[in-house]
């Protein structure tokens, strides 16, 4: 090699190496800072994390919904080489829909999830056998360890980790909790080396239900048994304390599992028809035509009339059940033999603008405001235009529409000596602060006088001969007084979703009571759509036996004679 060529190779040598230096010199010593930062920035991560959710429990302690980590399985579509194979043994171990599986497959993404409860038997399974693209995860999930029990009450939360209808909507501010910063840092080669503990997060409040679950339990079993042994369609009880709205069952027929949300086909499923069916109650709101008649000294539980089978109104033929004539009756009788004839003169003697100002008293015109997402009420158009009629078949609960909770609402008054009280679902919030459980009591709301006490013990008087004297004998219950009264309303077919004016063949049918009747611990209303029964004498009022009595044997509650 000559002279000249080894001077240019050294010459070229200290040229590169001046320019690294120069350049190291740049970086490390000019723009240190910016570097560092940069390097910081690549290698720390911040990341929002949401406080645990707040349980909810019944007023037993017995718990409806919890927190738990679960098993999660997910897919790499794109790693996943025998993908028919890989379908057909997720379908069978994991019990999914082959559909869903395979739009999942199918998916031109870097991962999908597939399940977030996974037995670990499930997950035992997937392991040994090891599939290319299958990965197991743990996530922190919501779950219902009751199961179906009061699921349309509770409803559910998402894969978003939200609250979706009954208590878990209403309340998703206050179960959930709030949010904080966790700081991490990843290593040269991105894997995780260091990770900071949650600053600022609190957990969401814990939620103590008026719900007994043992009566709650009950209610839905009876409603079981109705649907076996009288085929019913759906139905609904309600029971509650008269005097504060504490609800202490809330069961609907059918119903589903929070924990499987997802399987459901039928989105109507997860509606509440306590609060969002719109019905037509029938004779079980006689009583309320009563109470605001003898309110306002038109009638008295003594005031005879005449019945002749029908009266006409604007030449409109109204007829009692099955078109009976009962010739002269009390108003009292009236309610044993639920007269529709006797409820219309009623209805005339208070008038009907009377008649309509106590219906916007008794709330029939507006939501119960009980805490639970979705309440709905039905504004009675047709029935607030103001006809003769309207008003005439309203008094036996025909042609008014209305939810099961503004009716047992409505009740209370009647039950409470006049006052209404609020339904509501949650008796205390807990929050947990510096370890400590701080408790926050919902107290009762109470209206003012709707009726007056004196109006309130004639009512309750009444109906306490319905039973004792009227139809509604097997109601009785040795050694106590029980109020109560049935309905049985035909559907019409608008209610059906059916244009067509008039009625159909199927029914509801309902019985609302309170025991002990002049000092009453609990309210229920049974409602019944389409029992294979002709009355609510056969259908309705052997459930609420069966709830009632149950009810004051739990309690314990002290008998009103010695039978």
């Amino acid at each position: 090699m000559n002279e000249k060529r080894l001077k240019l190779i050294t010459l070229l040598l200290f040229i590169i190496g001046a320019t690294i230096i120069g350049r190291l010199f740049w970086i490390q010593i000019l723009n240190r800072n910016y570097y560092k930062a940069l390097a910081q920035g690549q290698q720390r991560f911040f990341e929002n994390v949401t406080g645990e959710r707040g349980e909810i429990l019944f007023a037993n302690g017995e718990k409806l919904a919890v927190n738990k980590i679960q098993n999660s399985v997910y897919i790499a579509p794109r790693e996943i080489k025998d993908k028919e194979k890989t379908k057909e043994a997720l379908k069978q171990i994991l019990d999914l829909e082959e559909n869903f599986i395979q739009e999942k497959i199918n998916n031109d993404t870097l991962y999908e999830l597939l399940e977030t409860k996974a037995t670990d038997s499930q997950i035992e399974i997937l392991h040994r056998l090891n599939f290319p693209g299958i990965y197991i995860g743990q996530q922190d999930s919501r779950i219902f360890p009751q199961n179906t029990i009061a699921s349309s009450t509770i409803g559910f939360v998402d894969s978003e980790k939200s609250g979706q209808y009954g208590l878990e909507g209403y309340y998703e501010e206050i179960l959930k909790g709030n949010q904080g910063m966790v700081e991490g840092e990843k290593g040269s080669e991105g894997l995780l080396i260091s990770f900071s503990s949650p600053t600022n997060i609190e957990k969401g409040s814990n939620l103590i239900l008026t719900l007994d679950h043992q009566i709650q339990f009950e209610a839905e079993k009876l409603l079981i048994k109705a649907k076996e042994d009288l085929n019913i369609d759906s139905g609904t009880i309600i029971a509650i304390r008269p005097d504060s709205g504490e609800i202490v069952a809330l069961a609907n027929f059918p119903n589903f599992n929070p924990n499987n949300y997802e399987r459901e086909k039928d989105m109507a499923i997860f509606q509440n028809p306590a609060i969002q069916s719109i019905f037509e109650p029938g004779s079980v709101f006689k009583p309320i035509t009563m109470a605001s008649a003898i309110e306002e000294k038109k009638i008295t539980p003594e005031t005879t009339y005449i019945d002749e089978g029908m009266v006409k109104i604007s030449k409109t033929p109204i007829y009692n059940y099955a078109k009976r004539t009962y010739g002269e009756q009390t108003m009292t009788q009236v309610l044993e033999k639920s007269i529709n004839t006797g409820a219309v003169f009623a209805e005339q003697q208070l008038g009907s603008n009377l008649f309509l100002e106590y219906l916007e008293k008794f709330g029939f015109f507006e939501k119960t405001g009980i805490d639970l997402q979705g309440e709905v009420s039905s504004k009675n158009q047709e029935f607030k235009k103001g006809y003769e009629i309207n008003f005439a078949t309203a008094s036996f609960g025909q042609g008014l529409e209305i939810t099961p909770m503004q009716l047992i609402k409505a009740f209370s008054a009647i039950a409470n000596n006049g006052k209404m009280a609020k339904p509501h679902l949650v008796k205390n919030i807990v929050n947990v602060i510096n370890g400590k459980n701080v408790i926050k009591e919902v107290l009762p709301e109470l209206s003012e006088n709707v009726i007056s006490p004196e109006t309130s013990s004639k009512i309750v008087s009444m109906m306490i001969s319905v039973i004792e004297n009227g139809y509604s004998k097997k109601t009785k219950i040795p050694g106590y007084f029980i109020a109560g009264k049935t309905g049985t309303a035909q559907v019409s077919w608008p209610a059906l979703g059916i244009d067509k004016q008039g009625y159909s063949d199927k029914t509801i049918q309902s019985f609302i009571g309170f025991a002990p009747a002049f000092n009453p611990e609990f309210l229920i209303l049974v409602k019944l759509d389409n029992p294979g029964a002709n009355t609510a004498e056969y259908s309705a009022l052997p459930i609420f036996h069966g709830l009632a009595k149950y009810i004051i044997d739990l309690w314990q509650i002290p008998p009103d004679y010695q039978p």
